[in-house]
């Protein structure tokens, strides 16, 4: 028999946060991460990290297990992510995968076969100096001539995936895209994606950003920047990050700086439902909605055998 797992997602500030501690006290869960940037330790205020208070003494797992400048791959946190699930299942508990990066949770559920290429430090030195030289959308043009589909689910700005795509097909001649998905999964997930009208969403990523300045964003990028962080990491590329780190570096005005993580986040959230759209398991359940929690518990109920009575 396949492991069963929970699977939450939908686009940032939606709640899933709030509801993955609801179900996971319902239905005796584990919470396993399914967020990119929520591994990097001293990441919490721009990431939106759950906060030991906030667990409500519900575990969670793949927060804080790496260092801003530690490199980390879609490989790494399938192989932790199974480990984890396998964890929670002998502990007789539900493994809850919550998150937002499509990409890491697809990986993981739908048993992506990632091709293991070696890296091509030359390469990967050429293709860094274009992006530097000639700009972000060089590269995402030439993946889009040789990979359409990577190049569609990938932002100009995530040079680390691009590079990583271009390298894999220069290696093998075929596109990143048709060496991952087997069209299996080694387990039987209940996806749930939670969604909201679009002007609600973009209002709640708006005051999100907000409450973040409120809690010491600046701050918390600036004690990253003295630690020797720097623009060059993917990690400091995540929304929030980048934009501070150049009102620091004096590139823009904190006005400017602020403006631009709220269109960045509304954009991402626009992505992130993109992806999520094209799963064809996906129960989608609108959060405004008043009888909401009590449909997703009792779809939950009939999939998951080890809820409680």
């Amino acid at each position: 028999m396949k492991s069963k797992v929970l699977v939450l997602v939908g686009p940032t500030a939606v709640g899933k946060t709030a509801l993955s501690i609801e179900l996971a006290k319902r239905f005796d869960g584990e919470i396993i991460s399914g967020d990119s940037m929520q591994v990097y330790r001293g990441m919490d205020i721009g990431t939106a990290k759950i906060t030991p208070e906030e667990q409500s003494g519900i575990p969670h797992h793949l927060i804080d297990i790496i260092d801003p400048d530690t490199p980390f791959s879609v490989q790494e946190y399938q192989r932790l992510a199974r480990e984890k699930i396998a964890e929670v299942h002998g502990r007789g508990r539900y493994p809850m995968l919550v998150g937002g990066t499509g990409l890491y949770i697809e990986s993981v559920i739908h048993d992506y076969d990632m091709p293991h290429v070696k890296e091509n430090q030359e390469l990967r030195q050429e293709l860094s100096r274009l992006a530097a030289e000639r700009g972000n959308e060089v590269l995402h043009a030439r993946l889009r001539e040789v990979d359409p589909e990577t190049a569609e689910k990938l932002h100009p700005n995530d040079t680390r995936r691009m590079i990583r795509a271009l390298e894999v097909y220069h290696v093998t001649g075929t596109p990143f895209s048709r060496l991952k998905g087997k069209g299996t999964s080694p387990y039987e997930a209940c996806w749930i994606g939670l969604t909201m009208p679009r002007e609600q969403l973009y209002d709640r990523i708006n005051k999100r950003v907000d409450l973040m300045l409120e809690q010491g964003l600046v701050e918390e990028v600036k004690r990253l920047k003295e630690k020797g962080y720097h623009l060059g990491l993917t990690s400091m590329q995540a929304i929030g990050y980048k934009e501070i780190m150049s009102y620091l570096s004096g590139n823009l005005t904190l006005e400017e700086a602020v403006y631009l993580i709220k269109q960045g986040s509304r954009k991402y959230a626009k992505r992130q439902l993109s992806w999520f759209r094209r799963i064809k398991e996906m129960h989608w359940f609108d959060v405004t909605n008043r009888e909401c929690f009590a449909e997703i518990q009792q779809l939950v109920a009939g999939k998951c055998h080890l809820a409680r009575e």
